[in-house]
Order: structure tokens, then sequence, then C-alpha cells
């Protein structure tokens, strides 16, 4: 890759490193420049930029970073598509991350162009919370990196997300004389929440006497009992392998695994089993609702993940616990990590097709109706909801769409103008969408892929709030519109577009190239329908 400054007329291909205003113009970073943006350049005064030109052996940080994001992603992630030259994976289950260490730092090792980032190793997930970014830092990775990187890689991802499971889970809670009921209560209460926080269950619970008879008795017992996980909480903590909670574990015909981890609070932890179910001594200090090594533990027994003696002294580096403000607990974390946007489709197919002379999203694209074929095309995206408003012949239409992942508005306005039906769509989905794509009916060549890549370029934080495909310098549909603008949306009246807004915002839209000419494409005549069915 060449980088640097480029005379101006001579820059036609390159690609922009740094974002050029032109009067009213702004040119973002990222942008390959055509030759009418030289012209407008070259008008407004500016002589050279800084930009980039690929060599041959590159290869383009989009395409370098979603085939890294796809290859690194695993069972219970999700890759997004890139944009410039980023590509997040988000959780798609609530678990716990699982990453090979070892691998990534083997890639990050390779050439400072290609990164990837991820959060901690067992760190606790919810659905759609970012777990990794792949950034390619200049604008393009040598193809020779990449072929390295995706070696590496190999068909072994490099992270997954193992999803917590229903467990059924017995739980043992000793006394001492001593020892008073709010102590018995405070520590089934804490388990309880434990578990149900990751989905699994307080199956059964026992009291005993703390001594080695009683206790072994109570294990015996659990034993009997379908279950998944035994949890013994002492009124006494555990300090050798010969006391009393280990000590009844190994005569009820179990054994100890570990006494101990290096994690402060937690330490005085003890893993065994009974059979083939995980038995766990719990440590005092899981009566408070903090985070301490009995945590580490419980979820990954919970997610199904295997944890032997070396795992747990292996979690000394980053084991003291104490109360740090700029570290949040897992049960904190989901709500300040970041998350993918929840995304919403709005597919406007009210409208009395006048010029085609018949209602247009009934006829037939390769044999099904043009309404399904768009509303297949956008299902099998990344959007969360998509919510088809109709209007002219409601029932043929939802007979038409019927068993595809959407909801039916009926816009009994239909009549006065698209601004109503929009108005709708927006009214079903103000509540819970970060961003809404408004796709017209007509429009059933557009590719899945665009709109995930619509998804993708959507950034509040850095101003790119409306994401509008190009094809030859022509804006496109759909368009993707951030929660902030949708009182404007709402506002629109008659048949008025939301097209107007765009020039109005220009500071926070950002443009995408359409692989096609598919973005430009609707079918309001006869004879445009008759071209879009022959492809």
């Amino acid at each position: 890759m060449k980088f640097g400054t480029l005379q101006t007329k001579e820059a036609e291909g390159a690609i922009l490193a740094h974002g050029v205003k032109c009067g009213d113009t702004l040119f973002k970073k990222g942008r390959i420049l055509s030759a009418v943006d030289l012209d407008i350049l070259l008008a407004s005064g500016i002589q050279s930029v800084i930009a980039a030109r690929l060599d041959p052996d590159d290869v383009a940080e989009d395409i370098a970073a979603r085939q890294v994001a796809v290859a690194a992603c695993g069972a219970g992630a999700i890759a997004q598509q890139a944009f410039t030259g980023r590509a997040n994976l988000y959780s798609s289950v609530h678990g716990l991350l699982v990453l090979d260490q070892h691998r990534i730092r083997a890639l990050n090792h390779l050439h400072e162009s290609l990164t990837l980032a991820t959060l901690a190793n067992h760190a606790v997930v919810t659905p759609k919370q970012m777990v990794a970014t792949i950034k390619v830092i200049p604008f393009a990775v040598p193809r020779f990196v990449l072929e390295q990187a995706l070696a590496i890689i190999g068909n072994e991802p490099l992270l997954k997300v193992a999803s917590f499971q229903p467990k059924r889970t017995g739980l043992i809670i000793t006394r001492l004389p001593q020892t008073k009921p709010s102590i018995i209560t405070k520590s089934e209460s804490a388990i309880r929440d434990r578990l149900a926080a990751m989905g699994a269950t307080l199956s059964e619970v026992a009291t005993c006497d703390h001594d080695q008879a009683s206790v072994q008795q109570a294990i015996v017992a659990l034993a009997s009992k379908p279950l998944d996980l035994m949890l013994v909480f002492g009124a006494s903590a555990i300090v050798d392998r010969a006391d009393v909670i280990p000590a009844a574990l190994i005569v009820a015909g179990g054994r100890v695994i570990h006494v101990g981890m290096p994690v402060d609070p937690g330490n005085l932890l003890m893993l065994g089993e009974m059979g083939s179910t995980p038995v766990i001594g719990v440590p005092s200090c899981a009566r408070s609702p903090k985070v301490n090594g009995f945590d580490w533990v419980l979820e990954r027994v919970v997610a199904n993940l295997p944890v032997t003696r070396e795992d747990i002294m292996d979690m000394g580096a980053g084991g003291l616990l104490g109360e740090i403000a700029s570290r949040p607990s897992p049960r904190e974390q989901a709500s300040i990590l970041p998350a993918s946007p929840r995304v919403a489709a709005i597919v406007l197919a009210a409208g009395k097709s006048t010029r085609m002379g018949s209602n247009k999203m009934l006829a037939l694209i390769n044999g099904k109706p043009m309404i399904r074929a768009t509303l297949e095309n956008v299902a099998a995206s990344s959007v969360d909801d998509i919510v088809v408003v109709t209007g002219n012949e409601r029932e043929q239409l939802e007979t038409a769409v019927h068993g595809i992942r959407v909801r039916c508005i009926h816009n009994p306005h239909f009549a006065e103008g698209l601004s109503t039906s929009l108005r709708k769509g927006l009214e079903a989905v103000a509540e819970t969408a970060d961003a809404v794509i408004i796709c017209l009916g007509d429009m059933p060549l557009i590719a899945p892929e665009l709109i995930d890549r619509l998804v993708a370029a959507f950034n509040p934080v850095e101003h790119r709030t409306i994401v509008v495909p190009v094809h030859q310098g022509q804006f496109g549909n759909p368009v993707l519109w951030g929660r902030e603008h949708f009182v404007r949306l709402m506002a629109l009246e008659g048949d008025r577009g939301a097209r107007s807004l765009i020039e109005q915002f220009k500071s926070e839209a950002i443009e995408i190239t359409a692989g096609d000419d598919s973005v430009l494409k609707d079918a309001d005549t006869p004879e445009a329908l008759d071209l879009m069915a022959k492809g």
C-alpha cells in the first residue's frame, strides 16, 4: 500500500485518509475518490490530499476483516459485516466466552496491520453483547499476512461462547449449634439467585448438622436424586482435605479433586465429584452477591466446561478480586460493554400501485408474490424485528407473507401518502429499536448482505446515524436511520419521503457502496416489473 500526499488531480481511485470539507460538502475518511469528487475538491482550491493506493498484493480492509471474523467466530457467536476495516463479533447466547489465547496472541503478533481484541477469557456475556473486534489499522492487509492469519485459525475458531445450561442443582447447608436461622436462609437465597442468573435451578435443598456423618448422609441422599450439580455450603469453612465436607464426600463414595484456590475472596473452596456429578464445597464469602472464586468455578460448571485442578490453580493471575471501582462485576458488565444495536426493518407495502394498474406487491417474481420475495431477503438478514405496513388489499398481503418472521401493521390512511405508512411503522418499533431500516416492498433484489452492511456501518458514537447505499453516485434504498431521527421521520407529511433529511443531516450520514444496481431498482410500472422478473 502506498500512503501519503497526492496531487488532487492525480488522486482518482485513491482512498481518502482524512476527512476533507469542501464548502457544504464533507468527504469522509475512507471515501474512494471519483473524478466528480476531484472536480469538487479542485473547485474548492484543494490541490492535494492525504490518501492511500492499494498494491496488487493488498487485501482491502473490509474484505480482510470479514474473512478473519468469520474464521475466528465459533459456536454461540455471530460475526457482523465489516465496515471501515472493523468487524465485530457478538454473543448469540447467555454464557461464558471461551478463547484460544495462545492462537489469538499468535495472530496479533503477525503484523501491525491486523488486530484482534476480545473480552477476558471466561467472561460472562449475554446475547447481542460484543465479545471481540477485528480491526485493520491501515486501509488494507498484505495478502501474505491475511493468509498467515487464516492458517493460524485453520478449521478451529479462536473463540466461542459456551451457553449456560438449565442445570438441576442440589444444595446442602450445614449448621452448628450457634448458627442462626437467618444465616441458613441467606445461604440458600444467595445460591438460588446465582443459579437463576444463569438459567439453572435449585431443585433440592437439605440442611444437616456440621459433622462428617450427617454431611455424608445428606450427600448420599442427594446423589439418589436426578441432579446435575451438588453444592455443599458449610457452617464452617473448609481448611483441609481432612475437614468435615471433603471427608464426608470421600466416605460417601465421591472424590475430592482440589481444595483451595488462588482467588480472594473464594480461597476456601472445594471441587469434587460424586460419580459423574460435580460437587462444590462453597466458601462462606458466597453469601454475599459480590463476585468471588466460587462464581468462576460455578459458571464454568453450569456452562458445561470442564474444570480441573490445574484450571483452578491457574486462576491466580487476576485472582485478587478486591473492590475496584473501575472493574464491574460480571453481573454489571452486560449493561456497560458494547452491544449489537437492535435494528428493526420497516417494509412499506401499503400503496395503491396506481402506475402499475394492479397491486404490484402481489405480482409474481420467480413464482412468488413480490412482497414475499422482498421479505424473505430481509428476514435472512441480521435485523431483529420486521414490520410490514399494509394498506391496499390488506388480507391478500397478509396471506402472501404468512410464515415469515414479520409483524403486519395495517395503515387505514394509506391513501393519504407514504408518510402515513412510515409513521405507522415507526410507532410499532419506536420503543425497542436503536435504528430502523426503511425498505420498499417492491425491491425484491436487495440482498441480506447489503442490509447487514447497513447495520455494520451504523455507529452513533462516530456520528454514523444515517446509512445510505450508493451505486455510481446515486442514492438508493433501503436507508438506515438512527433513533435520534425518529421524531423527524414521523413529522413527514403526504408522499414526502425521508430523502430530504439526508441532505439536512449529511454530517450524520455515511455512504456504503452497493455491489450492483439493486438498490436503484423498484417496480413502479409493468415494464419495470418485467425487467426485474427477467433479472
